[in-house]
């Protein structure tokens, strides 16, 4: 046909369309074999199923097509040539971003194991100490106020390797906080001892620069006070320990 008529429809009456209720005796009359009604419960359950089948299907499609719209272009990786796993471009680059920041933390703890093993094998004397500093008076200036009741003492590695003392904050800084050679060191002796909370006596002893910078030490441990003031001594060539006055430990 030429012209632009639609074409027309045919409708085809339900095959399986339920006859509306007979009469008793139609009923009889017209009443299905057996074998029919069986072929007629079949073609039922096929088309039934066959539509269930197809609307799970026109479902996935959609499920498909949702995620491919939200999710990033994936990159393929086999292993051992049985699973494969997917990662996204994005996720590839935080891997590796985490791999560097692994391998860099594990080359600092070695540099830390190394500067530990070379400052206990090199070191004259080394431990922990609470420190704190204090400048002395200039000539002309005024003494400087009474601090003793300051509790601003910090713990503090500290390390006498070589011609220097070293401060550290830590036991495996690769930098120390401060240092000070030896021989600018021009006075070193003890200090009152205190009492910290839970009732802890700290011993204590002085460290003074040409500068005029006291470093003002202690510790728990009287037999570690002894030992830095020895050996600080013996370095700096000072005179032997005279007697302490009067309540002073």
């Amino acid at each position: 046909m030429g012209d632009s008529t639609p074409r027309k429809l045919n409708i085809l009456p339900d095959h399986f369309t339920v006859p509306s209720t007979p009469t008793t005796e139609a009923a009889q009359d017209h009443s299905p074999s057996p074998s029919s009604s069986h072929r007629q419960d079949d073609n039922i359950s096929l088309r039934s199923l066959s539509q269930s089948q197809s609307s799970t299907r026109r479902k996935l499609k959609r499920a498909a097509h949702m995620l491919n719209l939200f999710s990033l272009r994936r990159l393929p990786w086999v292993s051992d040539g049985r699973e494969k796993v997917e990662l996204s471009a994005a996720e590839l680059e935080s891997l590796r971003s985490e791999l560097s920041e692994l391998e860099e933390r594990e080359a600092y703890l070695k540099a830390q194991l190394e500067h530990v093993d070379e400052v206990l094998r090199s070191a004259r004397l080394s431990g922990y100490l609470f420190i704190r500093s204090r400048w002395e008076a200039l000539p002309g200036e005024p003494p400087p106020l009474d601090d003793a009741e300051v509790d601003d003492w910090l713990p503090r590695f500290v390390v006498l390797q070589g011609p220097c003392l070293f401060f550290y904050l830590l036991s495996t800084d690769l930098s120390p906080q401060d240092s000070t050679l030896l021989a600018d060191i021009v006075e070193v002796g003890p200090l009152p001892s205190y009492t910290r909370e839970f009732d802890e006596i700290h011993h204590c002893f002085y460290i003074l620069t040409r500068q005029g910078l006291r470093f003002e030490c202690s510790s728990t441990s009287k037999t570690q006070v002894d030992s830095w003031l020895s050996v600080l001594r013996h370095d700096c060539r000072f005179e032997p320990e005279e007697r302490l006055p009067t309540g002073v430990n």
